[in-house]
């Protein structure tokens, strides 16, 4: 592959992956939102909104701190 030349928000978010990629497993862990066969779209959103109301409880929640210098590159 060739190398694509990357913006700087990309290079932002990437050294934030970990931040990232712990969000993505306290909503399937500990919010239950996972891939699962539902049986009617309307039980999906029910399950969807649900894990992220319990997200939203969550007393501490990481951050990514986001200013204007952290995106000068």
């Amino acid at each position: 592959m060739k190398p694509v030349e990357q913006t700087c928000f990309g290079k932002v978010i990437l050294r934030h992956r970990s931040v990232i990629e712990s969000v993505f497993d306290e909503l399937k862990n500990l919010c239950q939102i996972a891939h699962t066969r539902h049986r009617s779209p309307a039980n999906f959103v029910v399950n969807l909104l649900a894990g992220l109301v319990a997200y939203c409880l969550i007393p501490s929640k990481p951050k990514i701190p986001v200013s204007g210098t952290s995106l000068q590159a």
